[in-house]
């Protein structure tokens, strides 16, 4: 009878164990905590990124844009006149298109159009939940296709992903079709797995087989995919048009690693820029002489610069 109760304590324990972990983890991947608005602008006006008195001058049409996952993104669109150029963002986990701000300056100042969306989950965008990348690159999809359809015939588009909007960038292109004409990846990592184990380690000292497996069971469960299908390393060889890489070199939330893993394996059509300066996704804010000029020199490349610049009133 003793064993028989102690098997049953020892089957709880795992079982509790099991739950824990499961609803634990998935939790922390699906329902991510996201940064308010105020949170963001604060970071973005302190680093001089967000300038109310500038973006009040900027034509600026608000967008609905259907999911074919079932709910709507919302977007801005922030119009050049007479440009057929047009640049989406896709911004990173816990953001919405305010994060998006600083890069699209770069871009307005050059006379491209600019089209903002946030991600499912974020901003106004509907959804119920964060998925890395393995749903939102069908939302992408969905922003790329209405820059097609209501842009001249000649149109060039090109996105820029930061963090988890650039592994979403690369899954689209790679995993769905290369619809853009380029792609920049701020910051991507090169496979969820890898990132979420190195996390595991980082910040909980945990090795992956602990806890891994179960989570993956319960995301498939609770979310419909596996943390193994987001994986942007195992796409990107589908990608035949151009990508700019960057990432910063003191990153210890996405180690460089994953970009240079990611830059080696692209095929052709690329290219790396390493800031020098700057934690995970302040590569801009730290080296913005150097990004910019970075930026610049690929669209040279790629036969994309020369644009006249927009000018903004100051």
């Amino acid at each position: 009878m003793n064993q028989l109760k102690r098997l049953f304590i020892v089957l709880g324990i795992i079982l509790s164990y099991v739950l824990f972990v499961g609803i634990f983890f998935t939790n922390k991947v699906m329902y991510i905590r996201k940064k308010t608005n105020e949170e963001i602008l604060e970071r973005e006006m302190r680093l001089g990124h967000y300038k109310e008195e500038v973006l009040s001058t900027l034509p600026k049409k608000e967008l609905t844009i259907p999911s074919p996952l079932g709910y709507n993104i919302y977007g801005e669109l922030y119009d050049v006149p007479n440009s057929n150029r047009f640049m989406i963002f896709s911004h990173g986990v816990t953001q919405n298109t305010l994060n998006s701000i600083k890069y699209m300056n770069i871009f307005l100042e050059r006379g491209w159009n600019v089209v903002l969306y946030d991600h499912r989950r974020h901003g106004k965008s509907g959804g119920k939940t964060t998925s890395f990348g393995f749903y939102e690159k069908h939302d992408l999809k969905a922003v790329v296709d209405w820059v097609r359809e209501q842009a001249p015939e000649d149109a060039v588009i090109g996105v820029h992903g930061e963090s988890m909007g650039a592994a979403t960038l690369l899954m689209y292109a790679g995993g769905l079709e290369d619809g853009a004409d380029f792609y920049i990846a701020d910051c991507p990592f090169s496979d969820l797995e890898e990132q979420l184990t190195y996390r595991l380690k980082a910040d909980f000292r945990i090795p992956k087989q602990l806890v891994m497996p179960i989570a993956n069971t319960f995301l498939r469960i609770r979310d419909k995919y596996s943390i193994r299908d987001v994986s942007p390393i195992n796409v990107i060889e589908n990608i035949d048009n151009p990508v700019l890489f960057i990432h910063s070199e003191p990153d210890d939330f996405i180690p460089i690693m994953m970009t240079q893993q990611l830059f080696e394996k692209k095929k052709d059509k690329k290219k790396l820029y390493v800031a020098k300066n700057g934690s995970h996704a302040m590569s801009y804010s730290e080296n913005r002489e150097e990004y910019e000029k970075a930026i610049d020199e690929f669209l040279e490349e790629i036969g994309y610069g020369n644009q006249e610049k927009f000018h903004q009133e100051e």
